[in-house]
Parts: structure tokens; C-alpha cells; sequence
């Protein structure tokens, strides 16, 4: 068995069970103490000794009916990112289209692991994707070098002597 409380599998924890030779109230006292927080619910420990008593002994997961979720894979999430990078204004349902893959299952993937959102017909991150945090990053560490080299010139260096007018407009709607 593995080596903290947290870290039973439940095939470990089902086999546990399994050597128990006690009732279900007990047997939970028992994973409790050991396993704290992750113990199964007493309904679970029920369940399996009920089933070993019917003499199916097997600990494994059965198989269920279904398609297994592996369409969300590093592969496919940089290939959905891609996409979105050469058009921000791609749809869900034509990637889902060139990728061979379900149109909820996109928009998973965008929302919840590229943590992007629909901004006036445009793909935009909600924060930092990413690449961003990765380019920050790289870019902090070129200006600390850069800095470390030639500390008495980094801002003279750094900031140029120009002097460009940002216009800050809001607009109140969609429209404006």
C-alpha cells in the first residue's frame, strides 16, 4: 500500500475491505482512523461487503457503458489553442468540426483549461493564459539580466525619450 493516509487507491481501500471479516460499522471505524477525510462513506462500505458476501470477490472497477473522456488531452488543447490563435474569432463548432470532437467538449476545453470567454464575437482569456504568463516570465528575466549587466543604464536604456498620446475611451455599450 502506498505511503500517506490520502493516498489509499480504491482498489487498495476495497481490499481493506475485503480482508475485514467484520461488519460494515466497524469496518468504517477502522478506515476512518486510518484513512481520515478520505475514508469511504459507511453507504460505500455497506455496499462492498454486501457484494463480497454474495461471493463476487473482485476489488476492480467494473467496466462502465460509455465514452471514456479522453478527448481532452494535451494534444487537443494545444490544437484548440492554435486555432484560436490564428482566429480569434473561430466558433466552437467549427473547431469541433476540424477536430472530430464534440462541440461541448470544446467548449470545456476553452473555458475551463484555456480559461478563455466569448468577448464581443472574439475568444479573449479571462486572465493570463499560458503563453502570456510564460512570455512575462521570459521577458522579466531578459530585463533582470539585462539590469544585472548594466545597472546604471537599465532606465536610460529601457525608456525611450519619445512621447506618445494614449486616447482612454470606455464606450457604455456595445454599440458605441
Amino acid at each position: 500500500m502506498s505511503g500517506g493516509a490520502g493516498d489509499f487507491s480504491n482498489m487498495e481501500t476495497r481490499a481493506v475491505i475485503k480482508l475485514q471479516r467484520k461488519a460494515p460499522k466497524e469496518i468504517r471505524a477502522i478506515l476512518i482512523e486510518t484513512l481520515l477525510e478520505h475514508a469511504p462513506s459507511y453507504a460505500t462500505v455497506k455496499n462492498w461487503v454486501a457484494q463480497f458476501k454474495r461471493g463476487d470477490f473482485s476489488i476492480c472497477d467494473a467496466p462502465r457503458p460509455g465514452r471514456p473522456k479522453t478527448m481532452t488531452t494535451p494534444e487537443i488543447i494545444d490544437q484548440i489553442h492554435e486555432l484560436i490563435m490564428e482566429d480569434h474569432l473561430i466558433s466552437a463548432k467549427s473547431i469541433a468540426e476540424q477536430l472530430g470532437i464534440s462541440r461541448e467538449r470544446v467548449g470545456y476545453i476553452i473555458h475551463e483549461d484555456l480559461d478563455m470567454r466569448k468577448l464581443s464575437a472574439k475568444w479573449v482569456p479571462k486572465c493570463l493564459n499560458a503563453d502570456q504568463k510564460f512570455q512575462r516570465c521570459q521577458s522579466s528575466e531578459r530585463f533582470l539580466d539585462f539590469f544585472r549587466r548594466e545597472p546604471n543604464n537599465f532606465l536610460s536604456r529601457l525608456v525611450t525619450m519619445d512621447e506618445t498620446w494614449l486616447y482612454h475611451y470606455d464606450p457604455e455599450s456595445e454599440q458605441q
